[in-house]
C-alpha cells in the first residue's frame, strides 16, 4: 500500500515529537538560588513601538518603521512563606531611593523536571508589593504579589 501524502497546509505531529511544555512547572532563581516556587508569573512580554512617517505626496499609505522595545513589568504571585527575602528586597531604598537592582532567571521545567527554557531578567527592582487577602471564611493559601520592573529579558534554552 502506498504511503499517504498529506496536503502541504497540514502540520502532522508524529508520536515521537515532543509535547508542548506545561505552564505549571517553573521556578524563579536569584543569585543561583531558587527562592520560591511561585503560583503565577505574568508579564513575560516585550513590545516594539511603531513609528509612523507621513510622506508628502504619498497619499495611499503611511510609512511604518520599527521603534524602541519596551518591557512589561513581571508580576509574581506566591504563597506566603516563613522567609521574608522578597519583602526585604522591596523595603531596600524605601526611604533613600537607593533600590537594589538584581539579575534573576525564570526557569520553565518540562514534564520530567528538567529546565527547558530560561528567561534571564536584567537590572530588576520591585515596584509594587501586595499582601494576601485575609478572610476568616476562606481556606485558600495566603498569596502575596510582587511586581518587578526591569531593563531586559533574554531567552535561552
Amino acid at each position: 500500500m502506498a504511503e499517504r501524502k498529506w496536503p502541504s497546509q497540514f502540520v502532522v505531529k508524529r508520536a515521537d515529537d515532543p509535547d508542548p511544555l506545561p505552564v505549571f512547572k517553573f521556578w524563579v532563581e536569584m543569585k543561583s538560588i531558587v527562592v520560591a516556587e511561585f503560583q503565577e508569573c505574568s508579564g513575560l512580554r516585550l513590545e516594539r513601538a511603531v513609528e509612523t512617517i507621513e510622506e508628502g505626496g504619498v497619499n495611499d499609505r503611511v510609512h511604518l518603521l520599527p521603534g524602541r522595545n519596551k518591557y512589561s513589568n513581571i508580576v509574581l504571585k506566591y504563597g506566603v512563606m516563613h522567609t521574608d527575602e522578597l519583602w526585604k528586597w522591596y523595603q531596600e531604598g524605601l526611604l533613600d531611593g537607593k533600590v537594589k537592582r538584581i539579575n534573576f532567571s525564570i526557569l520553565l521545567r518540562g514534564v520530567k523536571g528538567t529546565v527547558v527554557k530560561r528567561w534571564s531578567v536584567d537590572d530588576a527592582f520591585p515596584v509594587k508589593w501586595e499582601g494576601p487577602s485575609l478572610n476568616v471564611e476562606g481556606n485558600q493559601v495566603a498569596v502575596e504579589t510582587l511586581e518587578i520592573a526591569h531593563h531586559g529579558l533574554k531567552l535561552s534554552e
